[in-house]
């Protein structure tokens, strides 16, 4: 049982505005409110609280120690109820909204093409994206799935399989000195490494019999774009996904230096909370999704096969 009472939404809303603005009257005027009221919920606060948010300084009001620290927390709450209103609206009857985790580049070279036909088929479900390049526990976030390369063994969750990558070399055809012939001599200009793939250049050369320390050496770059950019700028060898560059290799100044595409161990995945499964925007994203890379790996019959099953 609470011992304290939980100030009223009117009084916190009023104390967020108006510690975001540094002023009663801004905030009254975004809250639809007069000044008096404002002033009124915020020393009903105060009182309630025992404690000084504001203190007035020539003509105007600054927040206090205490009152810049209670409104980041407050914000954040605020902030967290919208997300949680969000999602459980998401899961009524109606359409909704996705809170989709994405990796940046994926997202922009295979969803994003591709999210028209979904908006057209679920014109009720809209799909918000943001940015996560590894696992994370999703009840600390607002996302209800994600799309995730690697492994199927994030705990809590279930995984669909979408389709494995093929990877394929790529530079600028200004850096080499010669036509590259073999696998091995690849090793005499700098190789450029993903971080979220860090064994991808060793397990490239170890498909082709090449077995050397150097293979792991050489700047690494968080997203795919970076390294795109990066071989693209001379820097050095990047090995990209295939799909990020195929068709675009000759806009970027990119070469492929050796015809030698290798699918990957790991492949992507759809993850979403296990509990979270039935409501109606992931349920229809993901037959959606689900459609849409079996069509993928049906024209790229290399990269249909489950690697944690076959």
């Amino acid at each position: 049982m609470r011992k304290f009472k939980i100030p009223n939404m009117g009084a916190l809303l009023a104390f967020e505005a108006a510690a975001r603005h540094e002023s009663f009257t801004h905030a009254a005027r975004e809250l639809f409110l007069t000044e008096s009221a404002v002033s009124r919920q915020i020393n009903t606060l105060e009182s309630n609280l025992g404690v000084r948010l504001f203190v007035r300084v020539k003509q105007r009001v600054v927040l206090t120690k205490a009152g810049k620290v209670y409104s980041a927390q407050v914000r954040r709450s605020l902030e967290q109820l919208d997300r949680d209103t969000l999602s459980i609206i998401a899961h009524g009857s109606g359409g909704g909204y996705l809170e989709l985790a994405v990796l940046p580049t994926f997202a922009s070279q295979w969803l994003i093409p591709r999210l028209a036909a979904f908006n057209a088929q679920y014109p009720d479900v809209r799909v918000n994206m943001g940015v996560r390049t590894g696992t994370f526990p999703f009840a600390d976030t607002h996302f209800e799935a994600a799309i995730h390369y690697g492994k199927p063994t994030w705990p809590g969750t279930s995984a669909d399989f979408l389709f494995s990558e093929e990877v394929v070399p790529v530079c600028a055809a200004s850096l080499l000195a010669r036509p590259v012939e073999t696998a091995a001599e690849l090793l005499d200009y700098p190789l450029l490494h993903s971080t979220t793939r860090p064994d991808g250049w060793a397990s490239w050369f170890a498909n082709l019999g090449v077995d050397d320390n150097r293979t792991m050496q050489g700047v690494r770059y968080e997203l795919h774009t970076m390294l795109i950019s990066a071989a693209a700028a001379g820097l050095g060898i990047a090995l990209v996904p295939r799909f990020f560059v195929d068709a675009q290799l000759e806009q970027l100044g990119l070469v492929m230096p050796l015809d030698a595409p290798a699918v990957a161990d790991s492949a992507y995945y759809l993850v979403y909370p296990t509990e979270l499964s039935h409501g109606k925007p992931l349920t229809s994203f993901r037959e959606w999704l689900l459609r849409e890379a079996a069509a993928y790996s049906a024209v790229n019959p290399g990269l249909g096969g489950n690697p944690d099953t076959d």
